[in-house]
């Protein structure tokens, strides 16, 4: 029991020691300088709950010369006749061609978006996302600032049902725990290349270098993939905290929080060689603690717990997120797993992932 303790200990600690030093290189971008153009290009699939109220929060924005693209992909709910309904001249709605074989549903969409834009820096946000009226203003901001082709924010996640707020708050803990964001603003290796999908802001010269989003047709985690094929093609990408200026609802019960986190899993953890060892890490250092502290509680037991909730209740304070399911981080991270292996064992088996009605078969 001692040495599982040692181990706990530091597995614990290595992640609580990134994200502490982590928390200081992540930081709200300020505002731009001028009123830069910006084309913000939206995917809407059946967003009849979210469509009104995101384009109206992009028309809202200050400090930037905008055009509001959105792309209806073969929606069948009203939300055709609520962009019909939106009269801002700077709105333009598409219709998305039928989508071809091979390709991810939003990564087709986001490629026709991104022909459609006509300016340089271009914004992909999703439908559930609200941005504040100084949020484009601050992403071009970033640009301006730093040579960068992609930079990628991260908005506050509004969660409301215990399933939300059990596991969404883990993206946080994950980034920051465990990707040396001073080694990624540092050094273009490709696998130092991460982000958010809800929300991107890209220079047009870089994103058509990468490929654009047909370099990760299939992809269902662009989150990852995108800032990943942007590197590939020599050019740097960032993150910035944009919890300040964003947010979004990313799931609305446990079964969408379900279909949501499988969909991603297997281009990010759930991996036949990088789950194991993911398990083993996560296992060790957060979830073992605990389950010392139940059955042989001692000092360096007591300390790993310490290290694994307490780094949860920073990110809680910092982020505002729930401070009960912080303190339940043990269990938040098990059931992480327990999403990932599901994922891996299903994609094992050949079955597909669904989103939005679609199935797609894991790449």
């Amino acid at each position: 029991m001692t040495a599982l303790a040692g181990i706990a200990l530091f597995l614990a600690v290595g992640p609580l020691l990134l994200g502490l030093w982590n928390l200081r290189l992540y930081s709200t971008p300020a505002l731009a300088t001028g009123c830069p153009q910006v084309s913000v290009l939206i995917p809407a699939r059946n967003e009849e709950a979210n469509i009104a109220a995101a384009c109206a929060a992009v028309l809202a924005s200050e400090g930037v010369e905008l055009e509001l693209v959105v792309l209806d992909d073969a929606s069948t709910d009203r939300t055709p006749a609520i962009l019909a309904g939106i009269t801002d001249p700077r709105l333009r709605v598409a219709a998305a061609p039928k989508l071809p074989p091979g390709w991810s549903g939003k990564q087709h969409a986001c490629s026709v978006l991104g022909g459609l834009a006509r300016y340089e820096l271009m914004v992909f946000v999703d439908a559930d996302v609200r941005l504040a009226p100084d949020a484009l203003s601050r992403m071009a901001g970033t640009m301006q600032r730093h040579d960068v082709g992609l930079a990628s924010g991260f908005p506050a996640q509004d969660t409301v049902t215990w399933s939300e707020q059990l596991l969404i708050p883990l993206i946080h803990f994950l980034l920051l725990g465990f990707l040396p964001i001073a080694a990624m603003l540092r050094l273009p290796a490709v696998g130092l290349g991460a982000g958010c999908g809800q929300l991107f802001i890209v220079r047009r010269d870089a994103y058509m270098r990468a490929g654009g989003h047909a370099a990760i047709k299939a992809s269902l985690h662009d989150g990852l993939m995108l800032p990943r094929a942007f590197r590939r093609a020599g050019s740097m990408t960032r993150l910035f905290d944009a919890s300040g200026f964003a947010r979004c609802r990313m799931y609305a019960n446990a079964a969408q929080v379900w279909e949501g986190l499988c969909k991603n899993a297997t281009e990010g953890m759930a991996k036949p060689r990088a789950l194991p060892v993911w398990t083993v890490i996560l296992g060790g250092g957060q979830i073992l603690p605990a389950v010392l502290m139940l059955v042989a509680p001692g000092r360096t037991a007591g300390l790993a717990l310490l290290a694994s909730v307490g780094f949860r209740l920073v990110l809680a304070a910092r982020f505002r997120q729930p401070w009960l399911a912080a303190l339940l981080h043990p269990l938040g991270v098990l059931a992480l797993l327990v999403v990932q292996w599901w994922s891996l064992i299903r994609a094992a088996r050949g079955r597909p992932a669904t989103w939005r009605g679609r199935a797609y078969t894991a790449q």
